[in-house]
């Protein structure tokens, strides 16, 4: 029997140079870039991306929209915009599920075999990282549980980070 995390994978690398149908942006509001991993993306991608997502009207916390991918080698971006983590009393878990989920369902919607995520939420935005890889992994099982085919990546920003994410994926079987 296939586990969960046999189709997860985690990685240390830079999520601009994956060869994946999606990379998923943790993106700000706007999505018209921004620091971090945001702004890799944009830069990586070239001012078509930007212009693009410019005609969206920016996006709601804990979803997502997705536009054509430009100079990187994926074939499109995801941008998902977590919650600012204010100490858990916003709503910032459910917000978080949020954007895993409708990446997912962006990703079996257009027929998408393989996706990569960033770790939302993690960086300036203050998610503990604890939580967001249970939240991550638990949602992204649910997902292949109900029948998702393709590859998951979780694309780490340094090998600090996989302890979180490459724990909590043996949690989930």
């Amino acid at each position: 029997m296939e586990k969960y995390s046999d189709k997860i994978k985690v990685v240390v690398a830079d999520i601009t140079t994956l060869k994946v149908d999606a990379i998923v942006n943790a993106a700000n509001r706007s999505l018209l870039g921004g620091g971090g991993v945001d702004g890799a993306i944009h830069r990586a991608a070239g001012p078509e991306l930007v212009k693009e997502c410019a005609t969206l009207g920016g996006c709601e916390t804990g979803k997502c929209k997705m536009t054509d991918a430009y100079k990187l080698p994926c074939k499109k971006v995801i941008h998902a915009v977590g919650p600012v983590w204010y100490g858990g009393q916003q709503g910032e878990e459910s917000l978080l599920a949020g954007c895993y989920d409708s990446a997912m369902k962006l990703a079996e919607e257009n027929h998408l075999e393989s996706i990569a995520f960033s770790c939302i939420s993690t960086g300036v935005y203050g998610f503990p990282k604890d939580k967001a890889a249970r939240i991550a992994l638990q949602t992204l099982s649910t997902h292949i549980r109900d029948g998702y085919q393709g590859q998951i990546i979780i694309c780490c920003f340094s090998e600090a980070d996989t302890r979180y994410y490459g724990g909590v994926a043996n949690l989930i079987d």
